[in-house]
């Protein structure tokens, strides 16, 4: 039988996964276009960095983002010097956490589509006295459906299975910054796994859907391509 508290977890993991997408999308979007467009000698470099949260530990991102965001880190002076508080142990914080470790997981599917589209339909626009805006929104987009997909959903499902990140810079907060990831753990500890079960068994389901949705609808894309 679940708690109270493991409900309220369940609808702030919901309310980050989603905030941190829709950050992502517009902060991902002209970031991965200029990769894939991009002939900048340093580009690698760049890419390295939005790789970075593959291969880093969630708990060192977690760490210096705490750092960051407490009350002597930049962006905490930032917040306290315009009458704000800490973004740190905050749902904000969280957010912003998010969007770091999840950034690969939706700017390389849309770098990745990008790159695949080519210039031929961009030309043939151009020609036709399309601007570069017009362009992107009457071109790139309609063809860049499926990487969209793919984008928003990693990073939801991504988002929804945070740990590190979100227990460095959150803590655990019944109500506040208790997120999925975190409450399965309390259950687990407390040796509690019944509700340990039903969280962890609901995460799966319901991330294997996501997924599943993800190659359902790009195999239609593909069809209706053809």
């Amino acid at each position: 039988m679940l708690f109270e508290n493991d409900i309220t977890a369940f609808w702030i993991t919901l309310q980050l996964a989603l905030a941190t997408v829709v950050v992502l999308l517009i902060v991902g979007t002209p970031l991965a276009w200029w990769l894939a467009t991009t002939r900048f000698r340093f580009k690698a470099l760049v890419e390295a960095a939005v790789a970075l949260p593959l291969v880093l530990p969630p708990t060192v991102i977690g760490f210096y983002l705490l750092i960051a965001m407490g009350p002597d880190g930049p962006l905490g002076q930032l917040m306290t010097a315009v009458g704000l508080e800490p973004l740190a142990f905050t749902f904000t914080g969280l957010v912003i956490g998010s969007v770091f470790y999840s950034l690969p997981f939706v700017v390389q599917p849309l770098q990745s589509t990008f790159s695949s589209m080519g210039k031929g339909p961009l030309e043939v626009a151009a020609t036709l006295g399309a601007s570069p805006v017009d362009r992107f929104f009457s071109v790139v987009l309609p063809l860049s459906r499926s990487g969209y997909l793919t984008a928003a959903v990693l990073g939801f499902a991504h988002t929804l299975g945070e740990f590190g990140v979100v227990l460095m810079i959150g803590g655990n907060i019944p109500g506040q910054t208790q997120v999925l990831s975190i409450a399965i753990y309390d259950h687990v500890e407390s040796l509690e796994y019944a509700n340990a079960h039903w969280l962890a068994g609901t995460l799966l389901v319901f991330s294997f859907l996501l997924l599943l949705l993800v190659y359902g609808l790009n195999k239609r894309f593909d069809v209706v391509k053809v």
